[in-house]
């Protein structure tokens, strides 16, 4: 008779039925995944033991490149390096002309942005499901075995607009999204749970959040094993990146570039960008920073900034998030006397100012004994783990986070009618009732918004439906129940029934700053037509990065040795070189299997070559040392 392996109720899965399941903290700047190994989360590396992932993709003609490739080609192809693609994440072309300059072409496709690479248009959602997809190729060669899923977390002051992007960028990467999850709250658990012996179970905390692009807080309260975000609030246009940006236009400033800004190369304004960054980073262990860089007309900038005059020229910044906090504490109704802390998340809150500024701000103790970049990918690895049904005795806990913006009805004369609050806790589902203007009224147009403005004019749209089929009746007499549900990704369903006659209309949400489900259909179906020829591609690249290193190492080691070379072997060496680049330089998939035997005959040929440089540093090593040194 067959045995059934049942577990008792809350007893954790026999080992070999671990479901495999991670954390994705999709950043601005840096992006990680994370998984739960032993009981413990722990941030998975790539092939160099790397944790972070820059956020930043590059797009050629044949192939497109993720992370610290990418990042290196920046300042000599900025048109075509996309890094920062969060802040741009939902938004429209408006919106996104009015962020810092990225250094890349924006485009205004029917109202959403897009950027201009050399495969064409790209919107945020295509470029941020490259790096998810890294990220899920790293975790799944890194756990060898597939994933149940993925916890994604996105700023707690993310709109609708924002996280439907985000989930349709990770549906694209090829992931199943097991929950999309607050930043702040991702934070909490990750501190409530993995570092119970700093940080009491019981009590209210603040999460400062200042990643590369958003910044929010989040002040929840812990007790018992539940999780409740009281309140949260936050810009989500504004960062680390921000900081950066004042830095570089006091660059301009100094080095008397303002009038020629105009005329500057896009390679010149990503080489001061990036110049300024890590002049930012750098005061953050010492007193001053140099800035020195060589424009493309010859132009040097030197410049010297010191801590004093960045904490200066940044200070409203900082400011500004004192008011964030400020206001997150008033909507939870709490003073900082309250809390039993602040948790110190984002790779900006490593500036000094920012930290003593926090310091001093609160009456309670600021936290960051954490990695502040790990930090959010390890509390979401917990969650995935929980979701994905690996929960054990010690996961007695409980999540219970809040929508960040209020959920709206447009009704007569332009005003906007709040449904669903903010702050409150998701799930959840409202309810409320309307009738018609008009006597014999038969239809009802509904325009779904968000934000907390009381005219249209002030809230974004987020959609907009009709009921038809109502029975006509006098002004008034319908009843018309509007009902508005929050699933637990911040997601939203609007539903409206006449209550008389039962005619109803539903709508699941879907921004139009989002990808539609036959966009995001056709890029599925895109990328499995074309697997083949996506494979092949990415082996000619890795073909022709081997060819490239030999023949460079071939060089130089005949510039430094060369002497050693017969004339007849020198001849050989050229020819055989001259064969790998022309073959390298077609770029024709087809010349694959011939570049290959083109490098392997060139490996051949230089063997005698490298004998004669080893004898030659073995000589050199020993010459002038008597038997009885060695």
């Amino acid at each position: 008779m067959a045995l059934l392996q049942i577990s008792e109720p809350g007893e954790s899965t026999a080992p070999h039925q671990h479901r495999l399941a991670v954390g994705i903290d999709l950043g601005t700047t840096n992006s990680l995944v994370a998984t739960v190994k032993h009981g413990f989360p722990t941030v998975l590396t790539d092939e160099s033991g790397a944790a972070l992932l820059p956020s930043v993709v590059h797009y050629a003609t044949d192939a497109t490149t993720v992370g610290n490739p990418a990042k290196a080609l920046q300042a000599n192809d900025p048109r075509n390096t996309i890094a920062s693609i969060k802040r741009l994440m939902g938004r429209g072309y408006a919106e996104a002309q009015k962020l810092p300059h990225v250094g890349y072409e924006l485009l205004d496709t029917a109202g959403m942005v897009s950027v201009q690479t050399a495969q064409g248009a790209k919107n945020p959602v295509q470029v941020s499901a490259e790096i998810l997809k890294s990220l899920h190729e790293r975790a799944v060669q890194s756990l060898g075995d597939d994933l149940v899923g993925a916890v994604i977390t996105v700023p707690a002051y993310f709109d609708d607009a924002q996280r439907q992007a985000t989930k349709d960028a990770a549906q694209l990467a090829g992931l199943n999204v097991l929950r999309l999850l607050n930043e702040p709250t991702a934070a909490a658990i990750a501190y409530g749970l993995d570092n119970a012996d700093n940080v009491a179970k019981q009590g209210t905390f603040a999460v400062y959040d200042l990643g590369g692009g958003t910044f929010d807080v989040s002040i929840l309260k812990l007790s018992q094993g539940v999780f409740e975000v009281l309140s949260t609030h936050g810009d989500s246009a504004l960062g680390g990146d921000d900081f950066d940006h004042r830095v570089y236009c006091w660059v301009l400033e100094q080095a008397d570039l303002i009038g020629l800004h105009a005329n500057l190369s896009a390679q010149d304004i990503r080489l001061l960008q990036s110049k300024s960054r890590a002049a930012k980073e750098h005061l953050t262990a010492q007193g001053v920073a140099s800035i020195r860089a060589t424009l493309s007309d010859g132009h040097v900038v030197n410049l010297m900034l010191s801590q004093a005059q960045f904490f200066e020229m940044t200070k409203t910044l900082v400011d500004k998030t004192m008011r964030v906090l400020d206001e997150a504490l008033t909507q939870a109704g709490v003073v900082s006397s309250d809390l039993q802390g602040v948790v110190m998340v984002g790779g900006a809150t490593r500036m000094l100012h920012v930290q003593r500024a926090v310091a001093a701000h609160v009456a309670c103790p600021v936290l960051n004994d954490l990695d502040p970049d790990q930090v959010v990918a390890l509390g979401a690895a917990m969650q995935a783990n929980l979701l994905a049904g690996n929960r054990t005795a010690d996961d007695d806990w409980l999540l219970l986070d809040v929508i960040p913006l209020s959920l709206c009805v447009e009704t007569m004369g332009g005003l906007s009618e709040k449904i669903i609050p903010r702050n409150s806790t998701l799930p959840v589902a409202r309810a409320q009732e309307f009738t018609t203007f008009k006597d014999g009224q038969t239809a009802i147009a509904l325009h779904v918004l968000q934000g907390e403005r009381e005219l249209v004019s002030e809230c974004r749209s987020l959609a907009r439906f009709e009921l038809r089929g109502i029975p006509p009746m006098v002004a008034g007499a319908a009843r018309v129940r509007v009902t508005y549900q929050v699933d637990a990704d911040g997601l939203l369903t609007v539903a409206a029934r006449e209550m008389t006659s039962g005619v109803s209309s539903e709508i699941t949400v879907k921004p139009s700053y989002g990808l539609s489900d036959d966009a995001i259909a056709q890029m599925l179906t895109d990328g499995n037509s074309h697997a083949a020829d996506d494979m092949q591609a990415r082996a000619w690249r890795e073909v022709t990065v081997d060819a490239q290193r030999i023949v460079l190492a071939i060089k130089g080691a005949m510039m430094d040795d060369g002497e050693l070379l017969t004339t007849s072997e020198r001849t050989d060496l050229n020819a055989g070189m001259s064969t790998v680049e022309t073959l390298m330089n077609s770029n024709q998939v087809a010349n694959i299997d011939a570049l290959r035997a083109a490098i392997d005959a060139l490996a051949n040929a230089s063997e005698d070559f490298a004998a004669k440089r080893m004898d030659k540093a073995i000589s050199s090593a020993l010459a002038g040392q008597s038997i009885d040194n060695i």
